[in-house]
């Protein structure tokens, strides 16, 4: 058993912002990582939500093949066919008329908070710029980003807050109300939290949230980063309660592993973003175009999408039988389709090494949970692989706390 307390590896010659583990991997397949030590792992991680078709996907493989031989990058004051066919794709699947293209969740965050607020100076509104989110709430790394996430430690170190964001409770609908004023641009939520507990906002709160935005003029932002793209078991999770958002930052699966990022928008949400108002260097550029169509192709799929349906009823069922059994391990299962929360009673770092231990490779997250966040290809047996290996890893625990009280 790998000793729980021992430090992350350090580098020399990385700056040391990760505490990481030392598995290093060589090659993926599937849902399988291979180290560069010859251990298998099955990972129920992907990438954090990323290798959403499981790791070196045939298709995504020749795409990024085919295109490498034709073309990497070209700058944005030139046409790029493939991004007329993502975004054609991507607003005749969703609620939107418009997109950006970037090279990640953060960029694409950055971009749909530039939106909002010009939307209202397009309007004659220049003060209302607030942006209102949520404690938990996760929205990527740059300094605008992390002023609208809902959690304070990102921000300690890099000066004071920015002016322009709010931050209330998950869920109190009487705060929310009494927060929206004359400044107010947007309210910016992610219908599932990922890093801050894999919370699912009920359907009838996002029906609440797309009436409040109507009836005050603001809009409303999705972050579905991590729950889009099939995690949930559509598309999109806002599909679920019927309540689409005015704009919307998706990344992550998108590009399967390639940076790709997008920023989603209505025609009406998008008429201040004129020529020279936002941009991007390598955003949309061939390559990762050609990845990101690709990619979708498979997302779209129905029986993808029943598929993921299927074995997150599998694991539903499954992890609830193991909070039932192991009541001192394991607290509460949360999230929606295969964005899984497991909130713990023992240290989520210590049941991350546990699951290790077993070769299963899982993902902290805010509210000591740990999150399973597996390839949307992971089939039936795999499921009852990383079921047992998390019951083993919960007797794991066990021990380990009786062994304590001893």
């Amino acid at each position: 058993m790998a000793d729980l307390s021992a430090p992350p590896v350090p580098s020399d010659h990385i700056m040391g912002v990760y505490a990481r583990t030392p598995l290093a991997f060589e090659r993926g397949e599937g849902a399988r990582l291979y180290t560069t030590d010859g251990d298998v792992y099955l990972d129920c991680m992907a990438g954090i939500a990323v290798t959403a078709l499981g790791h070196s996907h045939p298709k995504l493989v020749q795409a990024v093949k085919d295109q490498a031989d034709k073309l990497w990058h070209t700058s944005n004051i030139f046409t790029i066919p493939n991004q007329e066919k993502l975004a054609t794709k991507l607003t005749d699947a969703t609620f939107a008329d418009v997109v950006f293209f970037t090279n990640s969740g953060t960029e694409a965050i950055e971009c749909a908070i530039k939106t909002a607020r010009k939307y209202h100076w397009a309007k004659g509104q220049p003060e209302r710029i607030d942006i209102i989110g949520f404690d938990g709430s996760f929205h990527g790394r740059t300094l605008a980003a992390v002023n609208a996430s809902g959690n304070a430690s990102y921000l300690e170190g890099f000066g004071p807050p920015m002016p322009g964001f709010v931050h209330l409770p998950y869920g109190d609908h009487e705060a929310l109300k009494a927060a929206i004023g004359p400044t107010t641009a947007a309210i910016l939520i992610e219908p599932v939290q990922g890093e801050g507990g894999a919370r699912a906002l009920p359907d009838v709160c996002m029906r609440g949230l797309r009436q409040l935005c109507d009836e005050h003029g603001i809009l409303l932002i999705y972050d579905e980063i991590q729950c889009g793209l099939g995690r949930t078991g559509k598309l999109f999770a806002y599909e679920w309660a019927d309540a689409a958002p005015d704009i919307m930052a998706v990344a992550k699966a998108l590009g399967g592993g390639f940076p790709v990022g997008a920023c989603l928008a209505t025609a009406e949400a998008a008429r201040g973003m004129t020529p020279g108002s936002h941009g991007s260097t390598y955003g949309g550029n061939p390559l990762a175009m050609a990845v990101g169509l690709a990619s979708l192709e498979e997302l779209v799929k129905p029986e993808l999408m029943d598929h993921v349906r299927e074995v997150a009823g599998y694991f539903n069922q499954q992890l609830t039988g193991l909070k039932d059994r192991f009541p001192d391990v394991v607290l509460d299962i949360r999230g929606k389709g295969l964005l899984i929360g497991v909130k713990l009673a023992t240290p989520n770092r210590e049941f991350m090494q546990h699951a290790r231990d077993e070769h299963l490779l899982i993902a902290g997250g805010g509210d000591n949970c740990v999150r399973l966040l597996p390839p949307l290809t992971l089939t039936l047996d795999e499921a009852r692989e990383a079921v047992g290996m998390l019951e083993r890893a919960c007797e794991t625990a066990q021990a380990r706390l009786k062994a304590s009280a001893t």
